[in-house]
């Protein structure tokens, strides 16, 4: 039950004046959270959400911290980052290979298709050998610079960054092949 009388409620402040009709109806309008109604109101919409968009992959390209998933923030991922950027690797070659060896494939050369299946093989082989010593360098490289970081998935991290073509890598490469970071 509350006791008080209702001269006492009238006489309690909410800290602020009340707002104007006028203004209160626009801000209405302006946050609205129904559908837009006009064939106008959907045009900007749709534009407005698109450049946001384009501004979000935008950052996220260029490797702003704020515009980076979860998996790809801090400062322990953009070492990775750049240290698997800063070399080749045989994996990021990989794709390639399979394009050559689907067109070696149709030509009607028996020998052709098996050499084309053992160049797969191999530069998959290799690949993945590449990308265990990749691995154990980046943990010891982590481990030396920073200390109070765990290691733990930044192996497969870097390995599967190192299997990409250098040109589809997001966020894009921060340094160059052979440059020192």
């Amino acid at each position: 039950m509350n006791n008080e009388s209702p001269e006492q409620k009238t006489s309690q402040k909410k800290g602020r004046p009340t707002p104007k009709r006028k203004d209160a109806e626009s801000a209405r309008k302006v946050s609205s959270l129904a559908p837009a109604r006009s064939k106008e109101e959907k045009a900007r919409q749709k534009s407005a959400a698109r450049a946001a968009r384009m501004a979000q992959r935008a950052a996220y390209l260029r490797g702003d911290e704020n515009a980076l998933p979860t998996r790809d923030r801090g400062p322990v991922k953009k070492f990775v980052r750049n240290y698997v950027d800063s070399r080749r690797s045989i994996g990021e070659y990989f794709l390639p290979v399979i394009a050559l060896v689907l067109i070696v494939s149709l030509v009607p050369i028996a020998a052709a298709a098996v050499i084309g299946v053992v160049l797969m093989y191999t530069v998959l082989f290799a690949s993945v050998i590449d990308g265990v010593l990749l691995g154990r360098k980046i943990k010891r490289e982590v481990i030396a610079r920073f200390p109070d970081e765990s290691p733990k998935g930044l192996a497969m991290y870097g390995w599967l960054r190192s299997t990409q073509m250098r040109r589809m890598r997001a966020p894009k490469p921060g340094v160059a092949v052979g440059e020192k970071f």
